[in-house]
């Protein structure tokens, strides 16, 4: 497998000690009181007229200690992703605003997320599916109904967009009673995980800290995101950002070890941005996302915990500007060690997800991913005795030793022209946009697959059912 060193070790050193100073000396905004008592208590320093919590280093590195160096993720098909330091990667989608086809964009419905969760269920490269916001229903109720959308739509891991400490809850909630019907529990089958943002630079909200509180006993993962804007709510210098960054992720891990010893914690700097001087807007697709979420997934390495990031794309369509950022940016982020790398179907800086999208990056994963395999050299591979025989006879085509290995020599594309311009016009000169549209035509077409959980997925509805009752009393 290839590794790309983005930082040395020696610079990644003197970044974290930076961090551990911030920490220490200017501390994280903290707006729940709970949770700045059981600080004070575990030994931090806390100025209750700020809301100001100084974290001591040592407790820093004892709470890191009590985290697990692996979080395991779950679909609802018997499989189970592992996410560790020097482990394989994969791709989830993302949250959104808005739906894109082609040029045209509008807000998402239950319909729409229920298409696109259809979309990605059928792309074997995407292995998570990210909650979003549904147009149509109330704030207070968002999270937990677009749960039970990608509940009915998908079988892939889902992480569902969390509004409210509630809805974490009624999620939770939802996810056991799915499990119960199977005799077993989230702390065995985390189907679901969770997460939450602080608010750059160093404030924890209340509602982001009552989100961890929720879920917290239940062996959930949770994703510790930093989501600096380099030269806007961090230092413009990358290298400042990073120590903003590790100094926030850090703050979370010790929050969600004083909650739950033990709970498994996704280190996430790879949701920080940078600004875009010219325009003042944030970018996802710059190359600099690519830095921030590989140098993320190094520190993840060095403290021996899971990591994250995010790849997008700034364009407002799905065009050659989303497949070259969401290349460029997501090679570096997977070649770095991101485990969990988020965006797959996102465009507009996050602002919207798209079918079409996602089936583009489905294959630009398969390619990525055959890059990072790298080349395997062995007596095998080498194939001398092969060379020998063939001597000058250009027939390696018709040899056995290519029918036993290129399936996994060779990446394989269904989408992408591979053909001579001929045949690519007697197949109706499709671009890559047109035939990543007639891909998803055909995955919508197809019947929707039996489900065997229909029980679990009673009770989901039911839960749903309950809780909207009260909430739109």
């Amino acid at each position: 497998m290839i590794t790309l060193s983005i930082i040395d070790e020696e610079n990644r050193k003197k970044i974290l000690s930076a961090s551990y100073r911030v920490l220490e000396e200017t501390g994280v905004k903290i707006d729940h009181p709970e949770i700045f008592t059981k600080l004070c208590e575990a030994g931090c320093r806390g100025d209750e007229e700020k809301k100001r919590i100084y974290f001591p280093g040592s407790l820093v590195k004892e709470k890191l200690k009590l985290c697990p160096p692996s979080a395991r993720f779950a679909d609802r098909q018997g499989g189970m992703t592992i996410a560790e330091p020097g482990g394989p990667s994969v791709f989830w989608t993302g949250n959104a605003l808005n739906f894109t086809r082609g040029k045209e964009t509008r807000p998402i419905t239950e319909r729409l997320f229920a298409e696109f969760c259809r979309v990605v269920d059928a792309l074997p490269f995407i292995r998570g599916v990210v909650g979003t916001n549904l147009h149509e229903i109330p704030p207070e109720a968002k999270d937990f109904v677009g749960f039970r959308v990608m509940m009915e739509n998908t079988s892939k891991h889902l992480r569902p967009c969390i509004y409210t400490p509630q809805g974490a809850a009624i999620i939770v909630e939802m996810a056991q009673a799915y499990l119960a019907e199977a005799g077993e529990e989230l702390r065995s089958r985390p189907i679901v995980s969770t997460g939450y943002t602080i608010v750059s630079p160093l404030h924890w909200t209340r509602e982001g800290l009552e989100v961890y509180a929720r879920t917290a006993g239940y062996g959930m993962p949770a994703m510790i995101n930093s989501e600096c804007i380099s030269g806007a709510t961090s230092p413009v210098t990358l290298a400042g950002t990073l120590v903003l960054a590790n100094a926030e992720a850090l703050s979370g891990i010790v929050i969600n070890q004083i909650l739950e010893p033990g709970r498994p914690c996704i280190y996430n700097l790879g949701f920080s941005h940078v600004m875009d001087m010219r325009t003042a807007e944030p970018t996802t697709g710059a190359p600099e996302n690519g830095l921030l979420g590989a140098a993320g997934a190094a520190f993840a390495r060095d403290l021996n915990l899971p990591s994250a990031a995010w790849t997008c794309s700034d364009s407002a369509c799905v065009d050659s500007q989303g497949a070259f950022e969401r290349a460029v940016v997501g090679l570096v982020q997977l070649l770095g060690g991101a485990n969990i790398i988020w965006g797959a179907g996102n465009l507009e800086f996050t602002r919207a997800i798209s079918s079409e999208q996602a089936v583009i990056d489905n294959e630009i994963i398969t390619a990525a991913q055959r890059v990072k395999q790298g080349i395997e050299v062995s007596e095998e591979t080498l194939a001398l005795e092969l060379i020998q025989e063939m001597k000058s006879e250009a027939n390696y085509l018709s040899s056995d030793f290519t029918m036993k290995h290129f399936r996994k020599e060779l990446a394989s594309s269904g989408l992408v022209n591979r053909h001579r311009r001929s045949a690519w016009e007697k197949r109706g000169s499709k671009s890559l946009e047109e035939a990543a549209r007639e891909q998803v035509e055909k995955i919508l077409k197809k019947e929707p697959v039996e489900r065997q959980d229909e029980k679990g997925l009673e009770k989901v509805r039911a839960i749903e059912k309950k809780w909207l009752g009260k909430i739109l009393k």
